[in-house]
């Protein structure tokens, strides 16, 4: 067990109680191979306690607390978070491999969802509604109830936030299922919420693997709301026994997302956000900017410029803090080298240098020559890898962008106002960034895909929409 640990990874949370499974799994370490250490392997049966014990909360104290009272137990979460950002991002870097400066900022993330949705748990109001004479209306927003939560290995902390934060901020009560490659930050997550005082119940954590614990937290009866963060086919699994039970889902899956440059673009503000929004956690980033779409004007310009940054890169272990980590598992880099042997027939413009040894590492790859139709310009590599596109028009720009299946997030440059106007209202994507690319996370801004990138939205108020439900109350007074 890693020197780094504060807590018993082996443990699930159930109704306030730490307790051990019929059996565990390894976690492994991505700069090195090694195990970290023994997680839980919940099974159906402790799903079935957790979502009972969530019933029970909903019962209870945590029930019966006002938003007010919901609202300052989240910012006591959210100031505990900041207190122990150093332990979080080494405990992040060390599960996901992701560089320590990378781990701090989703560490920082995590306790900002906290402090949003803390304030803003009173302030999501129903309405009334002017109607019949004699007759007064309104409308309720209520939590859903008992919500499963299950979050991916590639940011734990932030997608707890935008998930567990709103749903809790809502009054509902919580069983997460974390990746289990990656679930430490959860399981110390959970530890800072009790202790800052969240009710027994209110949260609940089973690790576990997604055909076991997953499976029975998304067919469960007793659940009335599913977010989950995945893979496209996971998610089609995931709506499918949400059906059965007739509840909501909301699903974040893959992204294949652009950023457009148009010939009048600052090549100098874009340039560190058209290589950061690729490389970043080693691209194992749904919203990752995958494709680099260029006015065939600058097409070389921006290669050469984008070439110089990629041979800049330097590739090793996360607690090294140098610009790329590892990837996630052997499994996951065995993928992105299947995609890359199908790049032979495109140009390598660059690499990154990997001077790690004995992790999961892939050289940032920065690929041209590939058609819009290419297998690396549709699929969903999950890895360092960009693909640059020229175009010669703004439709022909369009055309390319929406021509995935996927429709998460898209970038813009270019100075001209009109064009800016007009290609975020033609670009198929949950969210535009017109000369920026994520805002700087973005706590506040609501988040999702079209397409096969899933549905519903996260952060910001409309999370809390999400997992509300309005009820509508009509009086009849005479």
């Amino acid at each position: 067990m890693t020197d780094a640990l504060w807590f018993d990874p082996a443990e699930m949370l159930i109704g306030g109680r730490w307790l051990r499974a019929s059996d565990t799994l390894p976690l492994g370490n991505p700069s090195d191979g090694t195990t970290l250490a023994e997680i839980p392997r919940g099974q159906s049966r402790d799903i079935d306690a957790a979502v009972a014990a969530a019933d029970q909360a909903l019962r209870g104290e945590w029930g019966r607390m006002t938003a007010l009272e919901r609202g300052r137990v989240l910012a006591r979460i959210g100031q505990a978070v900041l207190d122990r950002v150093e332990e979080l991002a080494t405990l992040e870097a060390l599960d996901v491999g992701k560089p320590l400066k990378q781990a701090r900022a989703d560490a920082v993330a995590l306790a900002r969802y906290c402090e949003f949705y803390a304030g803003a748990a009173d302030k999501l109001h129903g309405e009334t509604i002017p109607y019949l004479d004699g007759y007064t209306v309104l409308t309720l927003r209520q939590p859903h109830g008992v919500t499963g939560h299950i979050v991916p290995w590639n940011y734990p902390m932030q997608i707890i936030g935008r998930s567990v934060g709103a749903a809790l901020a809502m009054g509902n009560a919580c069983v997460l299922k974390p990746a289990e490659e990656a679930c430490l930050t959860a399981l110390a997550f959970a530890r800072i919420a009790r202790d800052a005082g969240l009710p027994d119940g209110a949260l609940n954590v089973v690790p576990g693997i997604g055909a076991e614990a997953g499976a029975a937290l998304t067919a469960h009866p007793g659940v009335h709301h599913i977010s989950f963060t995945g893979s496209v086919r996971t998610g089609q699994l995931v709506q499918e026994a949400a059906a059965r039970n007739v509840i909501p889902v909301t699903l974040e899956l893959g992204g294949k997302s652009p950023q457009i440059v148009f010939e009048d673009a600052d090549l100098d503000a874009a340039l560190p956000f058209l290589v950061n929004a690729g490389i970043q956690n080693a691209g194992q980033t749904c919203s990752a900017a995958s494709r680099i779409l260029v006015h065939r004007s600058l097409h070389d310009d921006v290669v050469a410029r984008m070439a110089a940054r990629y041979h800049a890169l330097r590739v090793g272990p996360a607690l090294d803090d140098l610009d790329v980590g590892p990837l996630i598992s052997a499994r996951q880099r065995e993928l992105v080298e299947g995609f890359l042997a199908k790049a032979e027939d495109l140009t390598v413009a660059a690499q990154g240098q990997v001077v790690g040894d004995g992790g999961h590492y892939v050289a940032p790859t920065l690929l041209t020559g590939a058609t819009p139709d290419h297998p690396l310009a549709q699929a969903e590599i999950f890895g360092p890898v960009q693909v640059v596109l020229p175009f010669e028009t703004e439709a022909e720009a369009i055309a390319i962008a929406n021509g995935t299946d996927y429709g998460l997030v898209a970038g813009v440059w270019t100075r001209d106002g009109a064009r800016q106007m007009r290609m975020a209202r033609d670009l198929k994507a949950g969210q535009v960034f017109v000369n920026n690319y994520g805002a700087g996370g973005g706590v506040e801004l609501p988040f999702g895909g079209v397409g096969k990138s899933g549905h519903g939205r996260e952060k910001g108020f409309e999370a809390l929409y999400g997992f509300s439900q309005l009820k509508t109350v009509a009086v009849h007074h005479g």
